[in-house]
């Protein structure tokens, strides 16, 4: 049971670190990007090619997947994103989308369709025993890093003058230009750090989670629920909801395997009916 919790624990933490930066978008930027899932696949394929072809060792490739990641974010927001601001949410869902199938078709032609895996460091494999808890080294990594990148999350929104500005900008951006807040600046930043951390995460979860062309379009209810569920005013939310949704889907895919991710959604539901703007929503979501 403490061996699935601790699963669980890890699952969930991965998730937040792919989510978050849709979170971010969502939540602070109020822009409905569906296509965050092809940034952390950008981020998964640049550490499998790095580490296949070019023989870089696995931890030299994770600050290489962010930056690239956020690279790509950058351009994208740049050049794309940019121009979406200021149309309605469902202007913005079936922009994304469509970079996400424009994405897969991209990924399919350059790395082929099948599945893609990474070899793991032997100091980053096995299982050891901590007082009859079975806790796979991997997965300890996952904890130790995605929590550290949490807190490093939470304390930059809340305790920095860049975290300042950005909800200065998002609440009013006129009276924010007029402050002399660049906001178009503010705004590219965070979409960049929001895709590199999504690289990051794809990265990290290659191992786990696998990784193939079809990779945003498999996971982006996940992204979603996790927004959905925690509520977009804060990292809190989204923090507490991917772990709920961790446990619940290790948990069920152990116990009730027939199930698949029903348990996923029967958790979304229950959640939402009881608290309609999520776990730690304010008020009506902008």
């Amino acid at each position: 049971m403490l061996t699935i919790l601790f699963d669980g624990i890890a699952y969930g933490m991965l998730l937040f670190v792919l989510a978050c930066g849709l979170a971010v978008t969502l939540g602070l930027m109020n822009f409905v990007n569906l296509a965050h899932g092809a940034f952390a696949m950008a981020g998964g394929y640049v550490t499998v090619v790095l580490m296949q072809r070019l023989g870089l060792p696995f931890l030299a490739c994770l600050p290489l997947a962010f930056l690239a990641a956020a690279a790509l974010g950058a351009v994208a927001e740049r050049l794309l994103y940019r121009h979406m601001y200021g149309r309605s949410h469902l202007d913005q869902v079936l922009f994304s989308i469509g970079l996400v199938f424009m994405a897969v078709a991209a990924a399919d032609y350059a790395m082929g369709s099948s599945p893609q895996s990474i070899r793991l460091p032997a100091y980053l494999t096995g299982r050891f025993e901590v007082l009859g808890i079975g806790i796979g080294v991997y997965r300890l990594f996952l904890v130790v890093v995605c929590g550290a990148l949490t807190l490093a999350l939470q304390w930059m929104l809340a305790c920095t003058r860049f975290g300042a500005r950005l909800r200065a900008a998002v609440d009013d951006p006129k009276v924010a230009r007029g402050m002399g807040i660049d906001v178009n600046a503010i705004f590219a930043l965070t979409f960049a750090a929001g895709s590199g951390l999504a690289g990051l995460g794809g990265a990290l979860g290659a191992e786990i989670l696998g990784l193939d062309p079809t990779f945003p379009l498999k996971f982006m209810l996940y992204f979603l629920i996790v927004v959905t569920v925690g509520g977009t005013s804060s990292m809190t939310g989204p923090f507490v909801a991917a772990l709920l949704l961790g446990l619940a889907d290790v948990a069920g895919k152990y116990y009730v395997p027939q199930a698949g991710a029903f348990i996923i959604y029967t958790v979304m539901i229950a959640i939402l009916m009881l608290r309609p703007n999520g776990l730690f929503a304010r008020g009506v979501t902008r």
